[in-house]
């Protein structure tokens, strides 16, 4: 009996240490993923010079909120660095954002929809607070994606509240980087293309017909405009909403919850490469928005793009079409 009593012991100890080392493990791993994310303070910066929030705010009391939401979503090359420059990112002195999306949840968190900012928009960019102090100038007529150039995050937040008269509750912004490890982290995505793309700025080359594209060809993928035959940056828009129904098919299929190494994967390529408002700054609150989508399917996300036509004075840039683009701002209100 004794033999068998320093054996338990034995092993009550060794499992002892092992949930001790792993709870450490688990606290590095949260305040790892936590501080890798860059945050920027838009409600301060902006006050109350803002779209009303219908309804009540949400409360930070409720465990899964569920009422609906309205994410700016970014994707830029603000950031730089080796890695971002071998993707065809600029560095930190040329930021641009020339992917705007959208993404309105419904309530209920069942729905969303995800609505696309053509970069070519003209638009009248508001005068928008700068963090050095002072301000930028309004400005007629400028390219929607000018806003992140000249004021980052708040201005870009500003600019689509003031073209669409809805309240942004939240902003995201991935980096080039950043959007490759995660593709490579989820283990590639598939799409079809209906056309050859060749594309010397993307980098990109295929076929049409169906691919596996690893992170590096699904940058170029969502890049790509002038590989392809209308040369659009709405044809450009077409390929990037493909992409992200393939990679909302991909986060539904590949087991994550089962994977913890892959998991942990994903967490630190989103987390490294992210800006976000102060309200998802945390892996808390960016964990309890994903535990409030639970019920979001694939089947039940939306792509559009924002209605535009072409500008009456510049061939090249769009502008809102109305009345169609107002209706849509009011689907999301």
């Amino acid at each position: 009996m004794g033999g068998r009593s320093r054996v338990v012991r034995i092993a009550g100890l060794a499992l002892a240490g092992a949930l001790l080392l792993g709870a450490a493990a688990a606290g590095w791993a949260y305040r790892h993923l936590s501080g890798n994310i860059t945050s920027v303070d838009i409600d301060h910066a902006l006050g109350d010079d803002r779209p009303a929030r219908p309804g009540a705010a949400p409360s930070a009391a409720a465990p899964l909120p569920s009422g609906p939401l309205n994410i700016l979503v970014l994707g830029s090359d603000s950031r730089g660095g080796a890695e971002n420059q071998e993707l065809g990112g600029g560095d930190s002195e040329g930021a641009r954002s020339d992917t705007a999306m959208i993404v309105h949840l419904d309530a209920g968190r069942t729905g969303a929809t995800v609505v696309s900012i053509p970069r070519d928009t003209l638009v009248t960019r508001p005068s928008c607070p700068l963090p050095t102090g002072g301000a930028t100038r309004e400005a007629r007529n400028a390219m929607f994606n000018s806003a992140y150039a000249v004021g980052g995050p708040v201005c870009a937040v500003k600019t689509a509240e003031a073209l669409t008269n809805v309240r942004m509750d939240h902003y995201l912004e991935i980096d080039f980087s950043g959007f490759a490890r995660l593709v490579d982290a989820l283990g590639g995505v598939t799409v079809t293309t209906d056309e050859d793309i060749d594309d010397d700025k993307s980098r990109l080359r295929l076929p049409a017909g169906t691919h596996h594209l690893n992170g590096t060809q699904a940058l170029g993928l969502a890049r790509t405009r002038y590989g392809l035959a209308q040369g659009s940056d709405l044809a450009r828009i077409e390929l990037q909403h493909k992409l992200v129904r393939a990679l909302l098919e991909r986060i539904s299929s590949a087991g994550l919850l089962t994977d913890p190494a892959r998991l942990y994967r994903i967490a630190d390529a989103v987390t490294g490469s992210i800006t976000t408002d102060t309200g998802l700054d945390s892996l808390g609150e960016l964990v309890g928005l994903g535990q409030s989508l639970r019920g979001l399917s694939p089947s039940g996300v939306r792509t559009v793009t924002m209605p535009v036509a072409p500008a009456p004075w510049d061939a090249n840039r769009v502008v809102a079409r109305q009345p169609e683009a107002e209706r849509l701002w009011a689907a999301l209100r």
